[in-house]
């Protein structure tokens, strides 16, 4: 494969969402292989000083490597954690050959321009059932089990958990100090998450049993939260279709895995016109991310809660990226 075409597939890679749209990914493509790297200047070391939600990220981008290339008729092999004495190398992509990609191939493809993560309301409708079975047979594949909170008290407990780290997260310094550097007013930045991809209220006025992650927290003055109207009419409560995702064993082979049944995931649910947020709030903290794995009775270990349903149609704008030729190196 040459420049061009290398260029094409890392362009759909860095599509992938990343923890703080940090894009968190280096790239080097040499004859048919594409290696994928982390990068750690873009560590996050108050929210993820473990690389887990990093790597998680990167395995999202090689996912989408490899849909584009199925799409673009190559079949590919991918070998995770090639070098053991190269930690920060997650994954190897050969192009294995030719093969003629089929309607779904070319759907999943497009899905990854279309895809982008929704944090406002979605609309009062429930996500069938048999898309969510669609769903877990996705994560499956990659043996990533997902399982939806549907559980009155496995909810109670997950959305306690969320407020709880939410206010954690709220209380610590460096925290807010490392979501400030990564909020962007600049509509142009091509990295960070832009304040017109979040919402302006306090999320914990919104009329909602799920708490999405308060981004402008330290930028918003004092007072009641707006949205709040004590002599209107109550709001529709929002109830989003939730699963968590998870692994067996919580190591880097498993996290870069479930980043890329999250990214099979994310575009499959795409294609069936729902979108989608992370909730990972009671997963940044190590405290809060056992409690869940014990309130819910999980068999190993949680790696994504993810937010589902249709959106309205007054979308939050997508986020930019930044150039190929800065995350992308050719040989030769």
């Amino acid at each position: 494969m040459d420049r061009q075409e290398w260029t094409r597939v890392v362009e759909a890679a860095t599509r992938a969402p990343s923890i703080h749209n940090t894009q968190p990914w280096l790239f080097r493509a040499d004859g048919d292989r594409l290696t994928v790297r982390t990068d750690p200047s873009r560590a996050l070391s108050a929210l993820d000083p473990s690389g887990r939600q990093r790597v998680v990220s990167c395995g999202v981008a090689v996912e989408f490597a490899v849909v584009a290339l199925a799409a673009d008729g190559r079949g590919t092999d991918v070998d995770v954690l090639p070098d053991p004495a190269d930690p920060d190398l997650l994954a190897t992509v050969t192009v294995t050959g030719a093969q003629e990609p089929d309607d779904e191939d070319r759907e999943l493809a497009r899905a990854i321009g279309a895809r982008h993560t929704e944090r406002a309301p979605f609309l009062p409708r429930a996500v069938p059932d048999d898309l969510v079975d669609r769903l877990q047979a996705v994560a499956g594949a990659f043996r990533v089990w997902c399982k939806r909170i549907s559980d009155e008290d496995e909810e109670v407990a997950t959305v306690f958990l969320l407020s709880r780290a939410e206010e954690i997260e709220q209380g610590e310094p460096e925290y807010l100090a490392e979501l400030e550097r990564w909020v962007r007013t600049d509509p142009a930045a091509v990295d960070g998450v832009p304040v017109g991809a979040v919402p302006g209220e306090d999320p914990a006025t919104r009329p909602s049993n799920w708490l999405v992650r308060d981004f402008v927290v330290g930028t918003r003055p004092p007072g009641r939260a707006a949205g709040s109207d004590p002599g209107g009419p109550p709001p529709d409560v929002e109830r989003p279709t939730v699963v968590v995702l998870g692994t067996d064993a919580d190591d880097r082979a498993a996290w870069l895995t479930a980043g890329r049944a999250l990214g099979r995931v994310l575009l499959e649910a795409t294609v069936a016109g729902l979108a989608a947020s992370p909730l990972t709030q009671a997963l940044d903290w190590p405290a809060t991310r056992t409690q869940l794995r014990s309130r819910l009775s999980l068999g190993g270990h949680p790696q994504m809660l993810l937010r589902l349903g249709f959106p309205s149609g007054d979308r939050s704008p997508s986020t930019n990226r930044r150039p190929v030729e800065e995350v992308l190196e050719v040989a030769g």
